[in-house]
């Protein structure tokens, strides 16, 4: 083995490992400490292999935005921080046959897939201007595909999350008025026949 593969190897046994972390501790802040390590071991597994556009895009994205995104929302919604027992499902030893289920099947396909074939590893192979000729140029009906995806998950995401919109529930009734605003004076309403 040559060092890039020893670097690459041990690079992914720290990313398995904390991802294993993130999914078995039963603290909400270890489980987003734990991703960042994640997230940081494959962004390494991305300079390694040359990819170095792709490693910063994977520190700035997901460990700077995702992350800090992840624990404001523990913060903010008040989740509990220390151990909850509510949050087990007993479904581990499910979870844990579906994992390996999963993993065997996607390492057996990489493995009949790809056998003993290599890829050069040539320095800027994996530059900005590299992949966004790529991505512009071979996979641009794919990008745009998916960039209409994205944007129908948030749309989809804002109205299931605000419960304004769509009809009344039953036996609610509805809002006469509803663009007045309750804190207006009725001073500064020019219906009101009062001079202000």
């Amino acid at each position: 083995m040559s060092g890039q593969e020893i670097v690459f190897t041990l690079l992914g046994v720290v990313a398995v490992g904390s991802a294993v972390l993130v999914v078995t501790t039963r603290q909400l802040v270890h489980a987003a400490l734990w991703l960042v390590v994640s997230f940081g071991a494959l962004a390494g597994g991305y300079l390694v292999l040359t990819a170095e556009f792709v490693a910063w895009v994977q520190v700035l994205i997901y460990v700077g935005a995702i992350v800090v995104l992840l624990l404001f929302g523990i913060m903010l919604t008040r989740a509990p921080i220390g151990e909850s027992a509510d949050l087990n499902s007993g479904n581990r030893w499910a979870a844990l046959a579906v994992a390996a289920g999963t993993a065997a099947v996607l390492v057996t396909v990489v493995v009949l897939g790809f056998r003993d074939e290599r890829m050069p590893l040539r320095a800027g192979g994996g530059s900005a201007e590299e992949l966004g000729a790529a991505v512009f140029r071979t996979w641009v009906l794919p990008f745009e595909v998916l960039s209409v995806l994205l944007l129908a998950s948030l749309v989809g995401s804002i109205v299931l999350s605000r419960s304004d919109i769509g009809p009344p529930a039953p036996g609610a009734e509805p809002d006469p008025n509803p663009t007045s605003n309750p804190n207006q004076d009725s001073a500064s309403d020019p219906d009101s026949g009062e001079d202000a």
